[in-house]
């Protein structure tokens, strides 16, 4: 097969997670500039379409179907009369390359893991230590490197994640290459009825200054103590004069609600306002600032320019160094907080998970990171 040929229906089996889903836009976005007149479709879980609406990306998005023994059989049916002609694969697992090569998509382009090299038409080697272990690599860099075969230019040289820091790795992405989010007319109407009933307006005019804490995360290791969020509640609305909202998914509604009974300074619940997925992203864009563990809400922050703190526990952050705007004075729009930033560079955080527990994380220190990040912004 020629590899230099240029697909005409190229359809992106996107990533299963929001933060993953975001980290993947600029490779998307690097093709949709080199191939501008082809059909781009996207491959998405239920809930992703909603982090991708109102993107320029994509002509159309296509569903998953929800697990079970026929899904990976009722997928490919669904996508099949696209007629694709190209699979570009972001995910790692058999089923999606099942789920392609069931399409009859005759070109099959994604990492080989799981097993599944007899399922794809090329097999990319993916980055691995000289022991065969899985090397630290951040996840945009990763996406970029596969759209560089399709392309057919030259591919990344992996030695450029060698580790010098513990919170980061220089990237491969080009500097100008940012994460990109978009939001739809009803996503953008349904954040102002959500905050209006949080007596918040966004009006250009004479908008209310508030800030978001996300103090959530599918894996409760990455959590930082409630307690410590209610601090920093209280800390926003008296030292900054900042409207606090609090956000999470509708599973974690107990635990906004506990920070919320924690703090004295009243924050707002964003689940109990019957906030979306969509409607989280034009809240986060005018947020003076986001603090978060690590998890989705950060990228879609980060996506938008929203200034923001990232905690990080026993996850190591190197996996997810992304590209983030400068602040108006040059500076950066993220500071990193990690619960152990005396662990050696080539030791990673996800191996100590006592030695970097977020607990480790201080009051004081996201309070000292917040400060100077508020103070960059007057």
């Amino acid at each position: 097969m020629n590899s230099t040929k240029t697909p005409l229906r190229l359809l992106i089996v996107l990533p299963s997670w929001v933060g993953d889903v975001v980290m993947a836009t600029p490779a998307v976005r690097r093709l949709r500039d080199a191939f501008p007149g082809i059909f781009i479709g996207g491959l998405c879980k239920p809930g992703m379409d909603q982090v991708l609406s109102g993107n320029t990306l994509f002509d159309e998005l296509h569903i998953t179907t929800p697990s079970g023994m026929m899904a990976t059989k009722k997928t490919a049916n669904k996508i099949r009369p696209r007629r694709y002609d190209t699979a570009l694969l972001f995910t790692n697992s058999f089923s999606t390359a099942l789920t392609t090569r069931l399409a009859y998509i005759p070109r099959r382009v994604g990492y080989n893991r799981d097993s599944r090299a007899v399922l794809l038409t090329d097999p990319i080697s993916p980055p691995r230590n000289a022991d065969r272990s899985w090397k630290l690599t951040p996840a945009v860099d990763y996406y970029w490197n596969l759209t560089s075969h399709l392309l057919d230019e030259e591919m990344i040289d992996w030695s450029i994640h060698t580790p010098t820091s513990c919170k980061e790795l220089e990237l491969a992405l080009p500097k100008d290459a940012y994460m990109q989010l978009g939001y739809t007319d009803t996503d953008k109407e349904k954040a102002v009825e959500v905050l209006r009933s949080a007596a918040i307006s966004i009006d250009d005019q004479q908008p209310t200054p508030y800030a978001i804490l996300n103090p959530g995360g599918n894996n409760h290791a990455k959590r930082w103590p409630k307690e410590r969020f209610a601090i920093i509640a209280d800390h926003l609305y008296k030292a900054h004069n900042l409207r606090v909202l609090i956000n999470g998914s509708p599973n974690e509604s107990e635990l906004v609600q506990e920070i919320i009974n924690l703090a004295e300074s009243n924050p707002v619940s964003l689940p109990s306002l019957g906030n979306t997925l969509g409607a989280l992203k034009p809240i986060i864009e005018h947020a003076r600032i986001l603090i978060t563990n690590d998890t989705g809400p950060r990228h879609i922050a980060a996506a938008f320019g929203t200034p923001l703190i990232t905690l990080f526990g026993p996850t190591d952050p190197r996996w997810t160094t992304i590209p983030t705007r400068p602040l108006p004075d040059g500076s950066s729009s993220e500071i990193i907080i990690v619960a152990d930033d005396s662990l050696p560079p080539d030791q990673s955080a996800n191996d100590h998970p006592e030695r970097c527990s977020i607990e480790q994380i201080s009051v004081d220190e996201v309070i000292k990171s917040m400060t100077s990040i508020l103070n960059h912004l007057d």
